[in-house]
Formats: structure tokens, sequence, C-alpha cells
């Protein structure tokens, strides 16, 4: 399959897929997924304890909720994947629901490209004024989880 992944994405009824941008890319394509990843204990330790973020999956991170299944590490073995796949898959409801979120991710998505063009745009006619990464807290579509402050001296 190396270079046809889109083909195989879009023939496909679900993919598993390791976290990363190929779940933005299956969201985009607006097929059901199951996404999995298995890193080194120590540096599986290390990213929880950072708590950075509740999910790993991109759809996920920018609906702000669970919306696709996430099996990492211990929980991602052959058996485990294959039954969340098998069992979303059959689940004609919660495709369909899949594929609405997935659109308006791309929604989204295109929103934000749309207004960086015009951003950008306006800075190469010399116009300085605004920063091109900067959305307003009404356009957020949530706010991402507070960091915590490392307390040691």
């Amino acid at each position: 399959l190396f270079g046809h992944a889109h083909d195989a994405m879009i023939a496909a009824d679900g993919v598993l897929v390791a976290s990363g941008t190929a779940t933005l890319e299956a969201a985009l394509l607006k097929r059901p997924m199951v996404i999995t990843y298995k890193m080194s204990a120590i540096s599986w330790w290390l990213a929880k304890r950072k708590q950075y973020m509740p999910y790993v999956g991109l759809p996920n991170i920018l609906s702000g909720k669970f919306v696709v299944p996430e099996l990492l590490q211990d929980d991602a073995t052959p058996e485990n994947l294959a039954q969340a796949l098998l069992n979303l898959v059959a689940n004609k409801q919660a495709v369909r629901e899949l594929e609405e979120r997935f659109t308006e991710i791309c929604a989204i998505l295109a929103a934000g490209l749309i207004r960086l063009m015009a951003c950008q745009s306006r800075q190469l006619s010399g116009d300085h004024g605004e920063s091109c990464l900067h959305f307003p807290p009404d356009q957020r579509r949530h706010e991402p989880p507070k960091r915590r402050r490392d307390t040691r001296s």
C-alpha cells in the first residue's frame, strides 16, 4: 500500500490508525477509525506525568472530547483493536455521527485556513497590525487544558 494510503482509507469501512497526522487524514476522508499508539514505558510515564491532554488523536483534540476510540499502550492488543474496530463499523448510528463530526472538523479547519490566508494577504500588502495566529476566544472550539506549573525549585 506504499503511496496508496488515501485509496486504502477511502475503500475501507473502518481504519485502524496510529496516532499522528494520519488520524487527521482519515477524519478529512470521513472514515471511521480506531486510534492506537505504543511507546516505550519511560516515554509513556513521562507523557502521562505531564498530563498535556486526555487524548492523543487529532480528531479528539480538535473536538475537545473523545469522538474516536483510542487504544494506547497495554490496551492496544490485537484482540482489543480488532474488537473496537468491528464494534465501531457495525454501529451505523455511530458511523453517521462520526461522519457528521468529521464534516464539522473540515469546516473548522477550512474557516481557520481562510482566516490565516486573509491575514497573510494583509501582511503581504503592508498591514502588520494583527498576528495571524491570534484567534479571538469566541472563535475557538474549546479552551486547551491548563498546564500545571512546575513547583520544584
